[in-house]
């Protein structure tokens, strides 16, 4: 039973330490996501607003390109 217990802190340790890897060798915006692609959101939200958010997929599509090619993670 104490073994059990001294391992799990030990895995945990290990796996934090791969999934941060490659998150500190990406990119971070240089931005706030609310500011990103202001050209892109203004059009998505305008087509939503207008005709429903299932008739706007091509510019939904547009804007989560442009914030990932920002840096974020979408």
């Amino acid at each position: 039973m104490g073994q059990s217990v001294s391992l799990m802190p030990h895995v945990a340790a290990s796996t934090v330490d791969t999934a941060s890897t490659p998150a500190t060798t990406k990119e971070k915006p240089k931005c706030k996501a609310c500011c990103a692609c202001p050209e892109t959101k203004r059009a998505r939200d305008a087509c939503i607003m207008e005709n429903g958010e299932e008739k706007c997929s091509e510019l939904i599509e547009k804007h989560k390109q442009c914030m990932r090619d920002m840096g974020f993670n979408i």
